[in-house]
């Protein structure tokens, strides 16, 4: 049998230490507990984070894709800026040439008038004073100008 005052206690020693042993297994709990938290906190923080930085490299190659598109779109457009420049300056170039050749093709006409002028007077004055006709200016190898030396 069982001896009546080493039962009793043992039953005090155990009701001591059973309420220790479940306030040990209570914060041994609480401690894996308030672990966990923080462990789960950390690893929202850092998903957090990671899409933060996936959304900002998103958003700097959007901007990168942006600011090339932008980039060509306004090569683009100074190529044809320039090509309209160009074909400004083609017709302007072509008017003044064009009004050029005939203010020459005028002075022209006018010079060979001249000249015929000048021959019919001195047949004219040959003629009258019994003297020998000039060949006619109009006949005479023409006189190139020398160019200037510059």
């Amino acid at each position: 049998m069982i001896d009546q005052v080493s039962a009793l206690d043992l039953i005090d020693q155990l009701r001591v230490a059973v309420p220790e042993e479940v306030r040990a297994a209570k914060r041994i709990n609480s401690e894996g507990e308030r672990i966990i938290e923080k462990a789960q906190e950390e690893s929202e923080q850092i998903v957090a984070r990671a899409q933060e930085q996936a959304t900002f490299l998103i958003e700097e190659r959007g901007l990168l894709l942006a600011a090339q598109d932008e980039s060509q779109r306004i090569v683009a457009q100074a190529e044809a800026d320039a090509s309209e420049v160009r074909r400004g300056a083609d017709e302007y170039a072509a008017g003044v040439l064009i009004g050029l050749e005939g203010d020459v093709v005028r002075t022209l006409q006018s010079i060979k008038k001249g000249i015929q002028l000048l021959d019919e007077r001195r047949a004219r004055f040959a003629e009258a004073n019994g003297l020998e006709q000039e060949e006619p200016l109009e006949d005479q190898p023409e006189v190139v100008p020398a160019r200037s030396r510059g």
